[in-house]
């Protein structure tokens, strides 16, 4: 249930506890929310496990890499959201969250009283106004930093 999953490309991934005559309900839970129904469903009832590229392929990580660069990934991929405003990946990863659980219309609802209200921003205004005058914003403005 990670927000973002990197993993060595020889990583394997199973919800193995049916070969054991469990099914595991409490982890169906987490695996239908992260990949498709009938790809979850496959591993849940088989035991099977899939290799880091399957599961890239299938959505239940972000990327695989060799396992001497997965800290150097990782690195990455964290140094691209920290540079990023605080408040702005705040507000967003709270929405992304919510919409999910609404229906489409309610969902298009919220998500449109979010865009206006982080229109609204001092750090939107700045993002736009670096846009236009083709420079690199300044977040210093992020309150929340």
């Amino acid at each position: 249930m990670c927000d973002l999953a990197v993993a060595a490309d020889d990583a394997r991934f199973a919800v193995a506890g049916v070969n054991i005559g469990l099914f595991c309900a409490t982890p169906s839970v987490a695996l239908t929310r992260n990949v498709g129904r009938k790809a979850a469903f496959e591993m849940l009832v088989t035991g099977e496990s899939i290799d880091a590229a399957a599961a890239v392929q299938r959505g239940l990580i972000n990327c695989c890499v060799p396992a001497d660069r997965l800290d150097q990934q990782i690195d990455k991929l964290t140094a691209a959201i920290v540079a990023k405003p605080q408040s702005v990946i705040a507000t967003g990863k709270a929405l992304f969250y919510r919409q999910l659980e609404l229906g489409v219309v309610p969902a298009y609802q919220l998500a449109g009283q979010s865009m206006a209200c982080n229109m609204m921003d001092d750090i939107a205004q700045e993002g736009v106004s670096a846009f236009i005058e083709k420079r690199t914003p300044n977040w210093s403005a992020d309150r929340s930093r």
